[in-house]
């Protein structure tokens, strides 16, 4: 079985590349980069040579756009990576496996680089030479616009459905990390969470803020998200960045009536219902997802499949049991059940 392309290219940039005692150049984070433009230093003596510089070359170009796309995604500059993986796309004879992963990367990428690609950039119009052995191939066709998904939720038992999380995740492939929400409050007030429930994507901080003109606790024993702010008095605030999807149960050590959730998606697409029901997710690109739904009420999140195309999809109808059992008791920080009590 020949080995994936990937790891053709790692081979040859770390083995064939790099001349001895040649310095690579400096990298983000310390990391050896041999660099885009090095030359290939192979000797070509006869036919054979010739091919195996020309194969060399072009699994050097495959290793630096795949790499190189996925260093700029990383720093946030989204045109570049969308231009480098784009530029990828075209190489002819690509591991259909490379394809597979990059292809709905290219795509997110471009979307949020606003959809337009940078001048100069790799298959942004560049009027570089290809590679020995790359032939050069059309310009890549414009990716489908954006849809929007939007819908209602039935259900929620006696609570109803508002505050449901919907989400949606691809259901082949690698869904895009989603970048953290920033300025996101649960108030203490009144010794209530406002707002009661909270969704978030995984990175985001969200700050938990006294309101009240009394002291709070709050905690969570939710693993692996699990947290605790310590007393802190009105005024104050308190910052939990939250990294693992899921949801997290939000407690007061001192106000054992005080229940909130805060739920962590691991996707750029999801939404909160409105107390009607009502949800809508925008920027989605068409293709095949799970879409999921969670509320509170409900002992397991409700997934089935969906289908976007470049319509989108309205009046899509959930809905979530009403099955859990409110808790008669809420525990403390060891997990053991209290009684709610009355005065402060």
């Amino acid at each position: 079985m020949r080995p994936p392309t990937i790891v053709l290219a790692w081979l040859l940039a770390t083995a064939l590349l790099v001349p001895p005692g040649a310095a690579a150049a400096p990298a983000a984070e310390g990391r050896a980069w041999p660099g885009e433009e090095m030359p290939l230093p192979l000797a070509v003596r006869t036919p054979q040579d010739l091919a195996v510089k020309a194969a060399a070359e072009k699994q050097y170009l495959i290793f630096n756009l795949l790499a190189g796309g996925k260093l700029a995604w990383d720093g946030g500059d989204y045109a570049t990576a969308a231009a480098k993986w784009e530029a990828l796309l075209r190489v002819p004879g690509l591991d259909p496996d490379v394809e597979k992963v990059i292809r709905p990367l290219a795509h997110d990428a471009r979307a949020r680089a606003g959809g337009q690609a940078t001048a100069g950039a790799p298959g942004a119009g560049s009027s570089s030479a290809s590679p020995a052995g790359v032939a050069p191939s059309a310009a890549p066709r414009a990716p489908a616009p954006l849809a929007t998904v939007s819908g209602n939720i039935s259900g929620g038992g006696g609570q109803g459905p508002g505050g449901a999380v919907i989400w949606l995740k691809r259901a082949s492939g690698e869904t895009p990390h989603p970048a953290p929400a920033h300025g996101k409050v649960v108030s203490q007030r009144s010794k209530t969470f406002v707002p009661h429930v909270l969704v978030v994507p995984v990175g985001s901080k969200v700050s938990f803020k006294n309101e009240d003109p009394i002291f709070h606790n709050i905690f969570s024993l939710s693993k692996p998200n699990e947290f605790d702010t310590g007393l802190y008095k009105q005024g104050a605030t308190y910052t939990q960045t939250f990294k693992r999807p899921g949801v997290v149960q939000l407690l007061c050590n001192i106000h054992s009536s005080m229940l909130g959730f805060v739920y962590v998606v691991d996707t750029p697409w999801y939404a909160q219902a409105e107390a009607s029901g009502a949800f809508t997710i925008k920027g989605v690109p068409p293709g095949e997802y799970e879409v999921s739904v969670w509320h509170e009420a409900a002992t397991k999140p409700t997934t089935t499949h969906l289908t976007v195309g470049a319509d989108g999809v309205h009046g899509l109808a959930l809905r979530v049991a009403g099955d859990r059992r409110a808790p008669q008791f809420l525990p403390d920080k060891s997990g053991k059940p209290r009684q709610s009590h009355l005065g402060y």
